[in-house]
């Protein structure tokens, strides 16, 4: 398969079965890490059908903690 086009894309952010419960991103077809909510002006999502996707967001939300912590320690 090749990469899917701008329109495609845009598509699978409309679509319904995307979206399970309308809030989690879930689309194994999307190999994007961050694609861009549903309303793109408020920011990116996660693709929960993508293992790289998840990881990401653990990495960013531990160091997210790990910069509270040693904020609040200092």
């Amino acid at each position: 398969m090749g990469k899917p086009s701008k329109e495609t894309k845009e598509n699978w952010l409309r679509d319904d079965k995307y979206w399970k419960w309308g809030i989690f991103y879930y689309n194994p077809e999307d190999k994007r890490i961050l694609p861009p909510k549903r309303i793109p002006w408020m920011g990116w999502t996660v693709n929960f059908a993508n293992p790289v996707s998840i990881i990401t967001l653990v990495i960013i939300t531990v160091t997210l903690i790990g910069i509270s912590y040693y904020i609040q320690n200092n």
